[in-house]
């Protein structure tokens, strides 16, 4: 067998198989069918913010509505500062000025679909991590209008993905799924994380790997992710998500 069809086989079998099963599914998902309909109310995840007193940092994603919702999950960062009375939501969406500041509830539904708590930092920890969080948000390069392309990026998870390699203390990197999440300007990156415990290589977002502490082992093709999660055991499917190899990982 020829080196171009193997490589055609292992595509076909990591990347293509799983994203057209993964596309099936979704077309038997019950959903809006447009914005309009759409539920965007709070999922109830997180307590009311005048009950929290202390700092928190967290993660979320839920799957986009539509078509694309078969592929990709949107994700966003919260906020809640010391003492303060609210939550701090930021997106980056595709019209308008990109990034929106308290658009949405700080753990609503993303048409009508219940966000996942991708990470979380709480207390003193979290109290620690927010000047490095407000830097990472007001550092995005494509926060201008038009800065924002749904495929291969920027799009809203090249923005928190963008935060989250600025921010390496935070130990999180966003869902297989995140579609857009690898996207780096030019034709090749090699990106080393702050911390040096995680290398990310790319083509333009097109194809590349990762490999790290907080990565594990990923191939990444035409915006899909093939993996493995190290640090908590698991499977990533592309298109998919992530599938623990045990409960609780």
């Amino acid at each position: 067998m020829s080196t171009l069809k193997l490589l055609a086989m292992l595509v076909a079998i990591l990347f293509v198989a799983p994203a057209v099963a993964t596309a099936g599914w979704w077309s038997l998902v019950d959903r809006p069918g447009s914005w309009r309909s759409a539920d965007w109310s709070s999922s109830g995840l997180l307590p009311a913010a005048p009950e929290r007193n202390a700092a928190a940092v967290y993660v979320f994603a839920a799957r986009t509505g539509g078509l694309k919702g078969a592929f990709s999950v949107h994700s966003w960062i919260v906020l809640k500062r010391p003492g303060a009375t609210r939550y701090e939501r930021y997106d980056k969406v595709g019209w308008g000025s990109p990034i929106r500041r308290d658009g949405w509830a700080a753990d609503g539904r993303w048409y009508s679909n219940a966000p996942e708590l991708v990470a979380m930092a709480e207390g003193e920890r979290a109290a620690s991590l927010l000047a490095e969080m407000d830097a990472a948000i007001a550092s995005y390069p494509y926060a201008g209008r038009g800065d924002y392309r749904i495929w291969p990026g920027p799009n809203s998870n090249s923005f928190v993905a963008h935060v989250l390699r600025q921010v390496p203390a935070l130990g999180a990197t966003l869902p297989p799924n995140a579609t857009g999440r690898d996207y780096a300007p030019g034709v090749a990156s090699f990106d080393l994380a702050p911390d040096g415990r995680d290398l990310h290589v790319t083509l333009n977002g097109l194809a590349g790997f990762a490999v790290g502490a907080r990565s594990g082992l990923e191939l990444h093709f035409m915006g899909l992710v093939a993996g493995l999660d190290l640090a908590r055991p698991a499977l990533k499917i592309p298109a998919f998500g992530r599938v623990p190899l045990w409960p609780g990982a």
